[in-house]
């Protein structure tokens, strides 16, 4: 009863082996004997060899399955000791393999074996893919670039502003950064794990959990950027200084987020995955692809809003800044992979540089129709005049870009821009000369049409650009032009004054009729000094903000109105008293120095010799 016992309490497999022993004793035993048959010999050496292999197989299934037991102690207990768990699920990767590589049946110890290593396998990547998307996340070094300042520079106008990020500062702000996106003592054994995984037909898994965990992070530097995701809808809805500031900070942002983060980006996965891989590539592209549409979305949104002329500056950047880094997106998203996103890319430079031919010719439209029931006070340079100059000065900061946008079809770039230039100057001009129709004063009239052609030709010959794309021409047109408005002015201004001052009506001294001459003087003179205080309180009024046209004007009203009085008064002044002399030729021309300073000014009485 005690062997039975004891024989009962031996494992199935210690049996087996025993009796496997027995029959090879057996056989050696029978193999002795000398009175054998050559075939009963023959039968006995192939059943001690059949009895051999059933040995060692039984051998390498305990072997085996105690292996399995020691590795699946490994992977079901997750240590720190991450070297051994690495090696534990490589090790059932290769057991695998060499069962694979064997035929077998369902009823085979092996079979059971292989689907046992398979699971534990599963276990072993399955953790191996969460530690991967945690050692991506918790590692990730943001970029905060704290010394790359968001400033904005004034352009045109105060209600206007571009913003400042040279290239100089992003490459200097590359270079300290672009290989940094982890913690570098991570990356090898980001690589290692991802081999394993590859190697272990997990290629799909450890792609998700490397683009699930970069695209978190990528979305952390958007957020550092403070560049928030929009939806078209509410760009569309958007009011312009809200859109205007979400458009600097996107200017401003998506230059660092491609040279920077996306190529940092690209660099760790060459590293983790191999540089010029194709896997490589298509996991950066599935990290970084929402990412980067949430950007061009933002462009493609703001291209398709309302022509206003005020936002043609902010849509010129955004074109410029993504034609600058076509080369870089070009390189970053390449072969069949990133083909969607250059796509896209293109079509969001496409849409911009549509919006900017079209805002255009909106501004040249807006200059046309810009109405007023009223004339503008003083007669100085229309609101109008200094935003379209100031305008079109700007532009030429995008010369290059906005001559090949402006291009038609079939059409060639050269002297695109200046043909489009005139021509905005040709309807600023019609514009002007039906504004100044506005005024009763005639000489009013022409005095604005000198302030505001003169103000044209000076900002066109004060700038190199504008200068360049006018030419000399042009401004030797507007410079004859606004003369001869000054002509006009000073004509229609002096006429009735300078009128009084003839001797039409008076007689000489000792002609018969002197007596009714000195009385056609007083007259003469008084209504001359009526005329004059008239047009001092009207022309004090006047505005001429150009000091040296100012001070031109002046001298030549000096010179006609002075030097016709003092001739006047010269020949006459035997006939009349001197109580009758109200204002000296030195009060007139005191007084005319007060002429166009825009603030209307009347004479009470002449000034004290």
């Amino acid at each position: 009863m005690a062997f039975e016992e004891s024989e009962l309490m031996i494992p199935e497999l210690e049996r087996e082996e025993n009796l496997i022993a027995a029959a090879r004793h057996v056989v050696r035993a029978l193999g002795s004997k000398k009175n054998l048959t050559g075939d009963a010999k023959k039968i006995l050496a192939d059943l001690g060899t059949q009895l051999r292999s059933i040995s060692i197989a039984s051998s390498k299934e305990k072997d085996l399955e105690d292996r399995l037991n020691a590795i699946e102690e490994v992977i079901m207990n997750w240590e720190e000791d991450q070297s051994e768990y690495l090696n534990a699920a490589d090790e059932t990767r290769r057991l695998i393999e060499k069962l694979e590589s064997s035929t077998l049946s369902k009823e085979d110890k092996e079979y059971k074996l292989l689907h046992r290593a398979y699971s534990i396998l599963q276990t072993a990547m399955s953790q191996l893919e969460q530690v991967f998307k945690n050692l991506l996340s918790q590692n990730t070094q943001p970029f905060e670039p704290e010394y790359v300042s968001f400033r904005s520079e004034g352009d045109f106008s105060d209600e206007n502003s571009v913003v400042s990020f040279g290239d100089e500062s992003v490459e200097s702000f590359r270079r300290d950064s672009i290989n940094d996106p982890v913690s570098p003592d991570v990356i090898l054994h980001l690589r290692c794990i991802a081999s394993l995984m590859f190697a272990s037909g997990y290629r799909q898994e450890c792609c998700h959990a490397y683009t699930m965990a970069r695209r978190e992070a990528l979305e952390q530097c958007l957020a550092i950027l403070e560049i928030e995701k929009q939806s078209i809808e509410n760009v569309l809805r958007m009011e312009w200084t809200a859109l205007n500031s979400k458009i600097k900070r996107w200017i401003w942002g998506v230059r660092i987020f491609v040279r920077v983060y996306l190529a940092s980006e690209k660099w760790l996965a060459d590293r983790i995955f191999g540089e010029g891989e194709p896997v490589s590539q298509v996991c950066f592209v599935d990290a970084s692809k929402s990412l980067m549409l949430q950007l061009l979305n933002f462009a493609g949104a703001v291209s398709i809003g309302p022509r206003k002329p005020e936002k043609l500056f902010k849509i010129l950047d955004m074109y410029e800044v993504l034609s600058s880094l076509v080369p870089e997106v070009t390189d970053l998203y390449q072969d069949k992979a990133g083909s969607s996103v250059r796509f896209e890319f293109l079509e969001a430079i496409t849409g911009l540089g549509d919006c900017v031919k079209a805002t255009f010719l909106e501004f040249e439209h807006a200059i046309a129709s810009d109405g007023a029931s009223t004339p503008f006070v003083g007669g100085g340079i229309h609101p109008l005049t200094r935003y379209v100059m100031n305008y079109l000065e700007t532009l030429t900061d995008y010369g290059e870009k906005l001559n090949h946008l402006l291009k038609d079809k079939e059409e060639t770039e050269e002297g695109k821009m200046a043909r489009h230039f005139r021509s905005v100057a040709s309807i600023l001009e019609f514009n002007l000369d039906e504004k100044s129709k506005l005024y009763k004063d005639v000489p009013l009239q022409h005095l604005f049409l000198v302030n505001n052609i003169q103000y044209m030709a000076r900002k066109v010959k004060g700038s190199d650009e504008l200068g360049s794309i006018f030419g000399d021409d042009w401004i030797r047109k507007r410079k004859s032009k606004y003369r001869q408005h000054a002509m006009n002015y000073q004509r229609h201004s002096l006429s009735p004054i300078l009128s009084f001052l003839k001797d039409d009506g008076i007689q000489m001294q000792g002609t018969t009729s002197n007596v009714g001459s000195k009385n056609v003087l007083k007259d003469k003179l008084r209504s001359f000094y009526i005329a004059f205080e008239d047009l001092y309180r009207v022309q004090t009024a006047w505005n001429i903000p150009d000091i040296q046209l100012r001070e031109e004007l002046r001298i030549a009203l000096s010179l006609k109105v002075v030097q016709a009085y003092r001739q006047f008064v010269g020949r006459h002044g035997n006939q009349i008293s001197e109580k009758h002399v109200k204002y000296s030729a030195e009060d007139l021309e005191a007084y005319i120095l007060d002429f166009f300073e825009g603030a209307a000014k009347s004479l009470q009485s002449p000034r004290k010799k």
